[in-house]
């Protein structure tokens, strides 16, 4: 695990930080070739949101999330992006390559492994599709598990870091 990805979990909501480590554990271990798994985003701020919502809206380029701030199960610590780092320097977003040539590909090895630690991929969503994006499915309630959704988390109070109190 490189040290840009452990900055970025140590800033997720401390419910998952372990889980995201044992993950990112898992996908190494099963890319056997020259990929290992970065995590490019994690914990975003409402402004940070703010500014990636305005994208081709607002300002030029192509949008880039639906999401304004507090939509964002980011803005909950409680989701990643990630891409493949090859050889340990160029980053990859590519779903189809399997360079470890175990016939299967290396982002679908580490999908399967999220699904397992039950973490929804943005791969599967209908509309808008998010390849990179992985969240976390259910949140712990008094009540028990409730389905992770940015409209659930809104109402929770925060704790004195601005984590959402489960």
């Amino acid at each position: 695990m490189d040290k840009i990805t452990l900055q970025r979990i140590e800033k997720l909501h401390p419910f998952v930080r372990e889980e995201v480590k044992q993950i990112i554990k898992e996908c190494d271990e099963a890319l056997t070739g020259k990929a290992k798994i970065r995590i490019t985003q994690g914990l975003r701020s409402f402004e940070e949101q703010e500014k990636l919502y305005a994208i081709g809206r607002i300002t030029n380029g192509k949008k880039v999330t639906n999401a304004k701030a507090g939509q964002s199960i980011h803005n909950y610590g409680l989701a990643v992006d990630i891409c493949l780092i090859i050889d340990r320097k160029a980053a990859s977003w590519d779903t189809a390559k399997d360079w470890d040539n175990d016939q299967v590909a290396d982002w679908y090895e580490c999908v399967k492994i999220f699904a397992k630690h039950g973490w929804d991929w943005g791969g599967n969503w209908k509309t808008f599709k998010d390849l990179p994006h992985f969240e976390k499915k259910n949140f712990p309630t008094k009540k028990g598990l409730v389905k992770t959704t940015w409209r659930a988390l809104a109402k929770l109070k925060r704790d004195e870091n601005n984590y959402v109190i489960f």
